[in-house]
């Protein structure tokens, strides 16, 4: 997943749930803490589409949001990452105590090719441009007819559920992906975080003491496919 800068498309007043319409690439909106961007970085891959997403509302507890998009051409190429994310102080990734997330997801159609993810990067100088890291830790909760970068590492347990671990590069970046099973969705999830960047840390060599938290985000990588919504009831993040 690719982010380029933010562009401010409204900003809420911290302590009030706001709505808002996002329409235009990267079009941001940001309350209490969580923030939510219209990310179409791929478009110039489709020959045709769009995509807007409505924030339904966004308080301390979380962010209630949906999307609408139907994209075409470029099978193969992500047109748009639509993401809520947690504001968050960058610190060592073995710094943080509690990475806890609750989401509660739906789509509307499976006449798509998408995936639905958190999609952490994480890197040696706290400074890193968020469009990238050193290492992204992507934790899939369902693909439909799409892959994930690199190849299988086999079965995993962690955070009480089976994944299927890929490994690979993005260019110079090491991408981990937390994948279920095909055909097995994740509506409801809850789980610390943590323990995923634990299991990468005890089993793959992960260097936590030495990698920043750079970003925290959730949501939905589109293909080709549609007309087709993606609803999140609800999405909250700690980090501290």
């Amino acid at each position: 997943m690719k982010v380029v800068s933010l562009i401010l498309g409204a900003l809420a007043s911290v302590g009030f749930a706001q709505q808002a319409t996002l329409c235009k690439d990267y079009e941001y909106f940001s309350s209490n803490g969580y923030q939510l961007n219209n990310n179409i970085w791929g478009r110039s891959f489709a020959t045709s589409g769009s995509q807007c997403t409505y924030v339904d509302s966004v308080s301390a507890t979380g962010a209630k949001w949906h999307t609408k998009w139907t994209w075409a051409g470029g099978k193969d190429n992500v047109k748009s990452y639509v993401y809520s994310g947690r504001q968050i102080t960058k610190k060592k990734v073995n710094q943080y105590t509690n990475l806890e997330t609750e989401a509660y997801w739906v789509y509307d159609t499976t006449n798509q090719r998408s995936n639905v993810a958190y999609d952490l990067f994480t890197a040696a100088d706290i400074n890193h441009d968020t469009s990238s890291g050193d290492y992204e830790l992507m934790v899939w909760l369902a693909r439909y007819d799409v892959w994930p970068i690199g190849t299988s590492q086999g079965m995993v347990t962690v955070a009480g559920r089976s994944w299927e671990l890929f490994y690979g590069p993005n260019g110079s970046m090491k991408v981990y992906s937390f994948v279920p099973p095909v055909g097995q969705p994740i509506y409801n999830f809850k789980a610390d975080l943590k323990e995923f960047f634990a299991y990468l840390t005890n089993n793959k060599g992960y260097p936590a003491s030495s990698q920043n938290l750079i970003t925290y985000q959730f949501g939905t990588e589109a293909f080709t496919g549609g007309p087709a919504t993606f609803t999140v009831n609800q999405w909250s993040a700690n980090a501290w």
